[in-house]
């Protein structure tokens, strides 16, 4: 059986902050190695990223949960489960004014504390270069006469400037509608962008069956229904897919032979990181089952629909086969499951080191391998290290000062979440 299938609510919804946190590691890992050429790359690159990928996954993530509509209400639900903006982290506080007029800042802004320390150059191109064709990518899937304009951005003047930035959002139906974004043409031909959307299956009673209710500022994942959660997480998983597929198409444009390297380290890195927040979040042990459940539960082995990968428990082993599957059929680009049908096990080895640095990951046939305790102390990757250097990698949802303006434990003593439908 699915593990997913066995987590009960709690635990889904906590899977599901820690999935979109993953997904913007994606990022976080990908600009250090294209920075390596020049800032003025990894501008380039991040803009392509994100416009290729948004656009799609904004739109799936509507449909999924009954908020598709050409409103700034639906624009926001949407960035509320984006892995641009992970809860928290990229604390958005989101106002809707009316179907046309809303505005929304950032309490806290995770990418920020990352940059900021780097001097204004960083801070301007994220702020300012990055995220003005970014925001009107992710508005353009709403609605193509929306804008997002800045009310105020970093550079932070004051430099202990709260809200860290704030923006209006406006439907001007007289504007020219924005064209749609050239990347996002691109990748929505890939098996991702086209996989069907998964099915919230019988409602659990547990939470709300979809985000048709107006919005809610101070949504929080334990909302939703279990049996929604499961669906709204392998929606997020492929997010990070979209994402990958996004960065690797402007990669192959300029280096189409170091891609697949590129795309191995990007993956080692994000794979052990994640691999160790699952670890902490879900409280696993360093034993196999403790194991197998990371390699289970890594979103990048998500959803199932789009990657065929199996992991079983063999007494004190565990392992790991990847089938034939739409994530190794790919011809818009190289995926990070082509870093493992190629041969590469390091995202593997990641993985292992995080849950226990003694457990070694063997190759065992073709896309196949055994993943044993050995004597040897598998050291922290350089891929993993790097990866650290985003405030992301250690953040702690719910920790003072992390945003969250109203906690779960105290939303739901208020009683303020409202009874499922």
């Amino acid at each position: 059986m699915d593990r997913i299938q066995r987590l009960g609510h709690d635990h889904l919804a906590v899977l599901a902050r820690e999935y979109l946190l993953a997904g913007h590691l994606i990022d976080r890992a990908g600009m250090p190695l294209v920075l390596r050429d020049g800032i003025d790359a990894m501008r380039s690159v991040a803009i392509e990223e994100w416009m290729g990928a948004s656009p799609i996954y904004t739109k799936r993530m509507q449909r999924l949960l009954g908020f598709e509509a050409d409103t700034v209400e639906a624009a926001m639900k949407g960035m509320q489960l984006d892995i641009g903006a992970p809860p928290e982290f990229m604390d958005f506080r989101f106002t809707v004014h009316d179907d046309r007029h809303g505005e929304f800042h950032l309490d806290h802004c995770g990418a920020l504390m990352d940059v900021e320390p780097m001097g204004e150059a960083y801070v301007v191109t994220m702020c300012h270069d990055i995220e003005d064709p970014t925001f009107d990518a992710t508005a353009w899937a709403t609605n193509p006469r929306m804008r997002m304009r800045p009310i105020h951005r970093p550079p932070r003047e004051p430099a202990d400037r709260h809200p860290h930035c704030a923006w209006s959002v406006t439907i001007d139906p007289d504007a020219e509608p924005t064209p749609p974004p050239a990347r996002s043409l691109l990748v929505g031909t890939s098996h991702a962008a086209n996989l069907p959307l998964a099915d919230t299956g019988e409602l659990s009673g547990d939470g709300f069956a979809d985000y048709s209710r107006p919005l809610d500022a101070d949504l929080v994942t334990e909302d939703f229904a279990s049996s929604t959660l499961r669906a709204v997480l392998d929606e997020v998983a492929l997010q990070g897919h979209l994402l990958v597929l996004a960065f690797a198409s402007v990669i192959a444009e300029g280096r189409p032979d170091g891609v697949i390297d590129m795309l191995a380290d990007q993956f080692t890195g994000v794979a052990g990181v994640v691999a160790g927040r699952l670890v902490s979040a879900l409280d696993l042990g360093p034993d196999a089952t403790g194991l197998a459940t990371a390699f289970d539960l890594l979103p990048a082995f998500r959803p199932r629909a789009y990657v065929d990968w199996r992991v079983e428990v063999d007494g004190e082993s565990v392992d790991l086969a990847l089938g034939d599957c739409p994530a190794i059929e790919e011809t818009v680009a190289p995926t990070w499951l082509s870093v493992l049908a190629a041969g590469d096990p390091r995202p593997l080895q990641a993985v292992a080191t995080a849950v226990d640095p003694h457990w070694e990951v063997l190759p065992d046939g073709p896309r196949r391998w055994r993943v044993r305790r050995g004597a040897e102390v598998h050291r922290e990757s350089q891929e993993v290290a790097l990866v650290r250097f985003s405030t992301g990698a250690d953040f702690r949802f719910g920790a003072p000062g992390a945003g969250a303006p109203v906690s779960v434990s105290r939303r739901l003593v208020d009683g303020r979440r409202s009874t499922p439908s």
